[in-house]
């Protein structure tokens, strides 16, 4: 159950996750936990910050546009009602991901505040992953396993019908044997009639990966860095694995 925080008000609108109804709005601002806050300086567009609070460690990120928009409109969303604010969806998927198990960051709380008339800006908190690296700084980057583990994987996620818009390295991590899904903005989870094994979206998802993966796994040499590719498409189709590094 999701409790809705009592400060709402036609100004903002804050969802806070059972047992940290202490959450206020002034828990995403990075100046609020003054020198408890460091940016977080891996992936990403920015406004995202490290928290130690306690007593669980948070990440607290602020939403910001990409491409040509972001010279015009950095960190503003137009605004058409509270229930389609993208830090309130993201929350909710995120709850709901976590209620089918699948390896997700513990969401937290989630604020969008209006941002003079016909605009508004949006945050979310989520727990942070203990001792978790992005999939390029993984010091089993160049193992067989690892890449196996990342198919099965995502296929947990498309099976449930998880269209991830931006699956990339930085939203992959590591923490010892256990690998999460990170950054669900403007995700989705689709309907059984548009989660078919050969859907164009599941395809879009992994093409995406793999454009990040010769990006940001250079590390690896090309040839190895192709073979542990086809290791993770043999683990995504379940199919038996015969590819040699």
């Amino acid at each position: 159950m999701i409790a809705r925080n009592p400060q709402d008000s036609e100004n903002s609108a804050l969802l806070v996750a059972p047992g940290y109804e202490g959450v206020t709005e002034a828990w995403f601002q990075p100046e609020f936990w003054d020198n408890r806050a460091k940016p977080v300086t891996t992936g990403g567009r920015g406004g995202a910050w490290f928290i130690d609070a306690t007593p669980r460690k948070l990440v607290l990120r602020h939403y910001r546009r990409g491409g040509f928009v972001a010279r015009l409109v950095e960190k503003s969303y137009w605004f058409s009602g509270y229930e389609s604010a993208r830090s309130l969806a993201e929350f909710r998927l995120l709850t709901e991901l976590k209620s089918r198990g699948l390896p997700v960051p513990e969401p937290v709380a989630a604020l969008a505040w209006k941002y003079r008339l016909f605009w508004y800006h949006a945050a979310i908190l989520v727990e942070r992953i203990p001792g978790a690296v992005t999939l390029p700084d993984s010091s089993d980057l160049s193992e067989k396993s690892l890449w196996i583990q990342l198919g099965g994987m995502i296929r947990r996620f498309h099976d449930h019908g998880l269209n991830h818009v931006d699956l990339n390295c930085d939203n992959i991590l590591v923490s010892g044997d256990e690998m999460y899904l990170i950054d669900f903005d403007r995700c989705e989870l689709l309907p059984e009639r548009d989660n078919r094994p050969n859907s164009a979206w599941k395809q879009r998802n992994i093409e995406r990966l793999h454009r990040s993966v010769k990006k940001r796994c250079q590390k690896l040499s090309p040839d190895l860095q192709e073979c542990l590719w086809q290791h993770m498409l043999q683990a995504y189709a379940h199919k038996s694995d015969s590819t040699e590094c």
